[in-house]
This record gives structure tokens, sequence and C-alpha cells, in this order.
């Protein structure tokens, strides 16, 4: 079904349940899936229109995590309408500034104090959500072997460089289920987080949650693959993580940092893999540019911990190329 006709579907819909016409609709944005969003304007009120084609999209997670999230006390999206059958919502509107167009060295601390409450109101939640076990994670490591040194960078890998791989695969994902397992949001970051006037931040793009490592989503926000800050910064703020959430009690800063390092090793090579076949095969090319920025991550990571090492020579013998300036600044 084209582009078009699913928008006049969409239109008639809310004809429908909105019981008049008189409303406007334009494109709000799109993420990296096949749903798109679009606002919806009258004149008293503004929501927005969950387009997700139920042959491509299941929504039952995002309703699922949804309701999760709101009963929590953190804001997501309010669904007032939704057809199943046609893949349309009619949820509330948290406004169009995400936290990535505002975070400067003056508004850092409190966009993310305010993430972070957030998420650790949300790490208390578990109900009948996946497993972040070893076999995902795994999986999404295997993304960077074969979507960005396979595929984008067209590397054939040795044996023994194979070898190094796997075994940094091992220890990451071993890294990983030694945490606490709480609830993960699995993508908490700057372009996700919406600056809303009351009970910031308005929380989006939820559906993938998962049980998993208790430093994910805090690493996910703070070694963050849109934005990057001073190590010292990410001390601070992972901090106040450790000193404020109950999940985290008694876990020594030195110990919780390693999980939260490596942890973030996982994300970042996972998320080379995904940008990589965002440009392959869904045609979307601009997340390219992010991959310098990730690789910064995963090379001021590798420096920091022995166990890394290898993964470290690994990837300067096969000559991909971190963004220096990240690198320099993440290192402070």
């Amino acid at each position: 079904m084209n582009h078009d006709s699913r928008l006049q579907q969409l239109q008639l819909w809310l004809e429908q349940i909105l019981n008049h016409k008189n409303f406007s609709i334009a494109p709000a944005s799109a993420d990296a899936s096949f749903r798109r969003y679009f606002r919806v304007t009258t004149t008293q009120q503004t929501w927005v229109a969950m387009d997700a084609p139920p042959d491509k999209e299941n929504c039952e997670p995002f309703v699922h995590v949804a309701q999760m999230i709101e009963a929590a006390g953190v804001q997501a999206p309010h669904i007032y309408q939704r057809s199943q059958e046609q893949g349309f919502m009619l949820l509330s509107d948290l406004g169009s500034i995400p936290y990535l167009s505002k975070l400067d060295n003056n508004s850092a601390d409190q966009l993310y104090h305010d993430a972070i409450n957030s998420l650790i109101k949300m790490q208390t939640l578990q109900d009948g959500l996946p497993l972040y076990d070893a076999k995902l994670l795994q999986f999404e490591m295997s993304l960077c072997r074969d979507w960005y040194l396979d595929k984008h960078l067209q590397l054939k890998l040795s044996a023994q460089q194979q070898t190094i791989l796997q075994n940094t695969f091992d220890l990451l994902t071993q890294n990983a289920l030694q945490q606490p397992q709480v609830f993960v949001h699995r993508d908490y970051h700057s372009r996700n987080l919406m600056i809303t006037a009351t009970g910031n931040p308005g929380v989006i793009d939820f559906q993938d949650a998962v049980v998993g490592a208790v430093s994910y989503d805090l690493v996910s926000l703070l070694k963050d693959c849109y934005i990057a800050w001073p190590r010292q910064k990410i001390e601070n703020w992972a901090r106040y993580f450790l000193d404020h959430n109950p999940q985290t009690a008694g876990i020594p800063f030195a110990q919780f940092m390693r999980w939260f390092d490596l942890m973030g090793a996982q994300r970042h090579i996972k998320v080379l893999g995904i940008f990589a076949r965002l440009n392959h095969r869904d045609g979307k090319p601009g997340y390219l540019e992010d991959i310098p920025r990730v690789l910064a991550y995963v090379f001021d990571t590798c420096a920091r911990y022995e166990e890394l090492h290898d993964l470290h020579t690994l990837l300067r013998e096969l000559d991909v190329k971190p963004d220096a300036a990240t690198l320099n600044l993440i290192r402070q």
C-alpha cells in the first residue's frame, strides 16, 4: 500500500473519531522503522497520530509499555484512540523539542537529572517484558560484524580476528548479565526524550523495552550516539544515578562504572551495525555521519580496560577511524 493511501485512510479515521473535519495534519517525525507520526491540530488542541502498517509493525509492545510507563509516573504518550486493524493510534502530543536541540553546558545538569529521575522510576517496572538475554546481546553485536565490517567496510576478518571479536562479545555479554536486571527502554537518548513544560521529559520510542542490565539506559543517555560530553560530567551524572536509585544501593562507584563502560561498548558495537544496516538495507544514509562519534566511544573504552586491549588492537588493524574531537572530549 503506497504512502498516500495510508495517509488518506488515516485522515478518514481521524474524521470519524474526532467527529469533525476541521483539523490539519502534518508530518511530525519518522523513526528508524516503518512507523510514521503526524501532528493533528484543531482550534482547541493538538495530538499525534501514529501510522504503523499492521503487516510491518506490531503495536502491542508499544501499547503495553506506554501504559506501564504512565503507571510508573513517567510521561509517555497517552493513547486516546486506537484502530488495531488499521494500525492507527491517536496519542497525546509531547511537543516537538527533543533534548538534542536544547542540550548545552547551561541546561545539561537539569535536563539529565530529569531524565535520570524518570529512568529510576521506570527501573521499578518488569511486568511481562522479554529478557535481554545472552542470545539477544550476542545477536545485536553480530550486526556490527555482518553489516558494518562485512557489508559497509567490505572487510574479511581472519580466523584469529574473528576469535578476538567473539571473545569480546562473550566478555560484554557476561558483563551485562552479571548486573541487576531491571526495565530497559533500550533507546533512551536525546532524540527520544522530549522537553515538556510539566513532567519533563516526555519519553518516546520505548516499544522494544526488555528486562536487562541496570546500566544500559544510563549509558545510552550519557554516552549518546548524537552528542558527547567530557568524562568528568558523565561520571558526575552517573554518580547522581547511583546515589538516587534503590536498584543500585550498595554498589561501589568503581564497580558500577566498569559495568557502565563495558555495557556502553556492547551498545556502541551494536549501533555500528544498526547504522550501517539503516544505510544499506533501509536507504537511510543519514546515520553514517554519526559512526565516527560511536567509534570514539568504543576506542575510549578499549583504552580504559585491559580486557578490551585485543579489540583495540583489532580496530587499529582494520584501520577504522574514530572522530578525534569526540575522543579528546570524552577523555577530559
